[in-house]
């Protein structure tokens, strides 16, 4: 894999200049979408498109020159270009995640790293890798699956267990038994492997990919319970999940507005008259009407609890002091339980105008049949599925939760008043 060089820029973008980009780029996206998916990666001029348009700098602070957005910003930034294409969103979202990754790593390695804002990451969280401790750092080995946007990354960041002398090694502090951390390793040094051959999210080239032996200095690597910056909303340990909702919310939104359309204008070619359900045409249709209205309640209450969470966590951290042990029990779940209704949503909803459309929605070359396809892949994503409830339920309980890094819970190292306190799970 050879590593893009990013295009250099001085010019400044905020917030609303970025996500009105992403808005403008989304028709160009949606022409382009069977050809992103017959490539099974993002083509490398759609990748500096984003680039252009700021896409990938939207998790950078002010004090790396970047328009430091929120998190219900960067998430509508995400949410316009699913818009136009799921798989470009998807990637989108990994790609911007190098700003935030880099409040957690050393500053003045990390400005050295990322010489450029608009540079942009790919990577997996699993601790499926090996990384041996040596002096200044590790050696990294392992196989990661769903390396999203790894193809064209300029950095990727793997989660990898670490050991000493071939034996798990315990952190320092006794806050891990047997300690992971996350691996960022320039793109060049990863070697991808063709696999990606899927149902839906074709062009978000998530192939799995290898890294062998390659050394990573100490100061290339991170956890999110240990930030380098200063407190605040973007560095809690949860924030690299917030915008992954965005996709399927952008990918409902289009596939609602699609329907609609064609409610409203579609003529049946062969009688010249508009096209008739029952002996109706179709925005005359009593049960289109009703689902048409059932889904956009679907929709628009789901969005309104995505946004309602990400603000409420932005307001308690927002002052620097603020963490989210400082959110009730119902509102810590709130990001990670809205988010999974996200996903299913957008697959309940893509799903019921697929049942209105019918044969129509079956052919390739619909885009029904891609939102279909794309909606029930994204559905897969560890974040929509049932252990995110389990967590969410156990948490609300005071049970364990199995998934704790997506309520941003870091155990607390252990003592002999607290034996069970351990490793932080994910």
């Amino acid at each position: 894999m050879t590593m893009t060089e990013p295009t250099r820029t001085d010019t400044p973008m905020t917030g609303a200049q970025i996500l009105a980009n992403a808005k403008a780029l989304a028709p160009a996206l949606r022409a382009r979408a069977a050809e992103i998916e017959a490539n099974r990666s993002l083509p490398a001029d759609v990748v500096q498109m984003l680039r252009d348009a700021g896409v990938f700098r939207i998790g950078f602070s002010r004090a790396w020159g970047g328009p430091e957005m929120t998190s219900m910003e960067q998430t509508e930034v995400i949410e316009a270009l699913s818009y136009g294409d799921a798989s470009v969103g998807w990637c989108a979202k990994l790609g911007s995640d190098i700003g935030l990754h880099a409040n957690f790593l050393d500053q003045d390695e990390a400005r050295r790293m990322f010489p450029s804002i608009d540079m942009h990451s790919a990577g997996v969280l699993p601790v499926t890798g090996h990384a041996e401790r040596v002096p200044g750092g590790y050696r990294l080995t392992g196989r990661w699956s769903f390396g999203s946007g790894s193809t064209h990354a300029d950095w990727v960041a793997s989660g990898a267990m670490v050991f000493e002398n071939g034996e798990p090694y315990a952190s320092p502090d006794g806050s891990n038994p047997h300690e992971s951390r996350l691996f960022v390793v320039p793109g060049e040094q990863v070697e991808s492997i063709d696999n990606w051959h899927t149902l839906g999210l074709c062009g978000s080239g998530s192939s799995d990919y290898t890294i062998t032996d390659v050394f990573v200095p100490e100061n290339h690597t991170l956890t999110f319970d240990n930030p380098k910056v200063p407190n605040g909303p973007l560095v809690q340990p949860d924030v690299i999940q917030r915008s992954m909702c965005g996709v399927p919310l952008g990918t409902a939104r289009a596939a609602l507005d699609y329907v609609r359309g064609l409610a409203i204008e579609r003529v049946d070619m062969l009688k010249g008259s508009p096209w008739r359900m029952s002996g109706l045409a179709w925005k005359d249709n009593e049960h289109i009407q009703i689902t048409l209205a059932e889904c956009e309640a679907d929709y628009s209450t789901t969005r309104a609890g995505v946004y309602r969470a990400l603000e409420r966590q932005w307001e308690v951290t927002a002052d620097g002091i603020g963490t989210l042990d400082d959110l009730t029990p119902d509102e810590r779940v709130a990001p990670a339980l809205t988010g999974w209704q996200a996903f299913q949503m957008a697959k309940r909803v893509v799903m019921r105008l697929c049942d209105l459309l019918g044969t129509a929605a079956i052919r390739s070359g619909d885009p029904m049949n891609r939102w279909l396809r794309d909606t029930t892949t994204m559905a897969m994503h560890p974040t929509a599925r049932d252990r995110v409830t389990q967590t969410v339920g156990a948490h609300l309980v005071g049970a364990r939760p199995s998934m704790r890094f997506m309520l941003g819970i870091v155990d607390k190292p252990k003592t002999e008043s607290d034996p069970d306190s351990g490793q932080a799970d994910g």
